[in-house]
C-alpha cells in the first residue's frame, strides 16, 4: 500500500520531502516526524506555531506539504488554510489533529483541505501525505496542461485572422492586377477588333471577328466575375446591395432560384463586419452549389435586439454526419473562424429537407441605428439584377 503510493510521487529518493508543520506540541511534532520516516520517507519539517510564524515560512521557502494541527494559538487550522489560499501557493493541506468533529473535517475539505487525520491514528499519515502530494501535482499538471491548451487555442486563433487578414490583402492584389493589366488588355482588344471590323468588308473575316468579340465579351465578364469575388468592391455599396447582388448573381450562373430578402433597407456596419458577412454568405452559397443540391436558396439578413443575423437556407440533401470533420474539408471550419474575428458566432443545422447556416454577430446599436431605415422584407428572386436600372412606367 505505502509502496504504491510512494510511486505515485514524482519525487527522486535522494530528494528531502519539505512540510511546513503547523504544530504546538513538541512532542506531537516528534511524533509525525518518527511516522514519516518509518514509512521509508525522508522528511524535513520546520515546526511553526503561531500565524506570524506561518505567514513568514510560507513565504520564505518552497514546500510540498502543509500539515496543521486544528487548535492553534490564536487561529485554528480552517483559517490556517484560508491563509494559504490567499497566497496563491497552490500546496496540499493535510488536518492532523486530537479533536475534530465530523462536520469540521467536511468544511476543512469543501474549503480546499487533501485530507485530514487523528492524532491517535497516524498509521495512515504517510499514504495521506503520499497521496495528498502526488493528487496536488496532479492537478497543478492538468491546470498547465489547460492553460497551454488556451494558450494554443489562442495563438491558433491569432493565426487563422491573420491568415484570413492575409487572403484578403493578396485576393485585393490580385484583383488589382486582373483589373489593370488582364481587364485593361481585353478593353485594347475589344476596341481594335471593332476597330478591324468596321474597315474590314470581307464576310468570312466579318464572322469570325463577331466570334472573337464574343470570345472577349466573355473574357472580359468572366474577369469582371472573378474581380468581384477576389475583392468585392459593391460593398461599397453597403452590405444589403452586396448580399443582393450576390443572389441574383449566384441564381443566374446556378441556374436555380435564389431568394434574397432583408429586413432593413441599408445598414452601416462597424469596420470588418461587412466582409466577414459578405464571405460568410460568399462561402456559404459555394457549399451549395457544390454539394447539396439544392434548387432553392435563401438568403436573410435582420439586424434585431443588437444582433446582425444572415441565415443561408437551401432545399438541399442536407450536411454528412461528419461534414465538419472530415480529411480536407475545412469549409464549415472556416466559417466559424471568420465568425470569430467579429465576436461572432456560426450554427449549423441539417437533415434530409435542406441545410441552414445562420451567421450571428452582436453589435452595438449606437454603431448602426443611425442609418438603419426600416423596410418591408424586400425579395430579390433570381435574375433579378439589383443595379440594372429600372424603366419608368408608362
Amino acid at each position: 500500500m505505502t509502496l504504491a503510493y510512494r510511486a505515485a510521487i514524482p519525487v527522486s529518493p535522494d530528494r528531502r520531502l519539505r512540510v511546513l508543520h503547523l504544530e504546538d506540541s513538541a512532542l506531537d511534532h516528534e511524533l509525525v516526524v518518527a511516522y514519516l520516516r518509518h514509512a521509508g520517507l525522508t522528511p524535513s519539517l520546520r515546526r511553526v506555531d503561531t500565524e506570524a510564524d506561518f505567514r513568514q515560512a510560507l513565504a520564505q521557502d518552497d514546500w510540498d506539504l502543509v500539515l496543521s494541527d486544528f487548535k492553534l494559538p490564536g487561529f485554528t487550522g480552517l483559517q490556517a488554510l484560508q491563509i494559504l489560499k490567499d497566497s496563491g501557493r497552490q500546496l496540499p493541506f493535510v488536518l492532523v489533529s486530537g479533536e475534530i468533529g465530523e462536520d469540521m473535517a467536511v468544511a476543512a475539505m469543501r474549503n480546499g483541505a487533501s485530507d485530514y487525520l487523528l492524532k491517535n491514528n497516524l498509521a495512515r499519515l504517510a499514504p495521506a501525505v503520499e497521496h495528498a502530494i502526488a493528487a496536488n501535482r496532479e492537478r497543478l499538471g492538468r491546470q498547465r496542461a489547460d492553460r497551454d491548451l488556451a494558450s494554443s487555442r489562442e495563438r491558433l486563433a491569432e493565426w487563422a485572422q491573420h491568415l484570413q487578414t492575409s487572403i484578403e490583402a493578396e485576393r485585393a492584389a490580385i484583383a488589382r492586377e486582373i483589373h489593370d493589366d488582364v481587364g485593361a488588355s481585353l478593353t485594347a482588344l475589344k476596341f481594335d477588333l471593332a476597330w478591324i471590323g468596321r474597315h474590314v468588308e470581307s464576310p468570312e473575316v466579318q464572322q469570325r471577328l463577331g466570334g472573337a468579340l464574343e470570345v472577349v465579351a466573355h473574357a472580359v465578364e468572366a474577369s469582371q466575375r472573378i474581380m468581384h469575388n477576389l475583392r468585392p468592391a459593391i460593398l461599397e455599396q453597403g452590405l444589403v446591395a452586396a448580399l443582393q447582388w450576390m443572389a441574383s448573381s449566384f441564381g443566374k450562373r446556378e441556374g436555380l432560384s435564389c431568394n434574397f430578402r432583408s429586413s432593413h433597407e441599408s445598414l452601416q456596419l462597424p469596420a470588418g463586419v461587412p466582409l466577414v458577412a459578405y464571405r460568410f454568405a460568399q462561402e456559404a452559397l459555394t457549399n451549395v452549389s457544390k454539394h447539396a443540391q439544392a434548387t432553392q436558396v435563401s438568403i436573410d439578413l435582420s439586424f434585431s435586439g443588437g444582433v446582425l443575423s444572415i441565415e443561408v437556407s437551401d432545399n438541399g440533401c442536407g450536411l454528412r454526419d461528419d461534414a465538419a470533420v472530415k480529411p480536407g474539408g475545412f469549409g464549415l471550419c472556416g466559417l466559424h473562424e471568420r465568425a470569430r474575428q467579429v465576436g461572432g458566432w456560426v450554427e449549423v443545422s441539417s437533415s434530409n429537407a435542406g441545410t441552414i447556416l445562420l451567421l450571428s454577430v452582436p453589435i452595438e446599436v449606437s454603431l448602426c441605428a443611425a442609418t438603419l431605415v426600416a423596410a418591408p422584407g424586400r425579395e430579390t428572386p433570381a435574375g433579378t439584377d439589383p443595379n440594372t436600372p429600372k424603366k419608368d412606367a408608362a
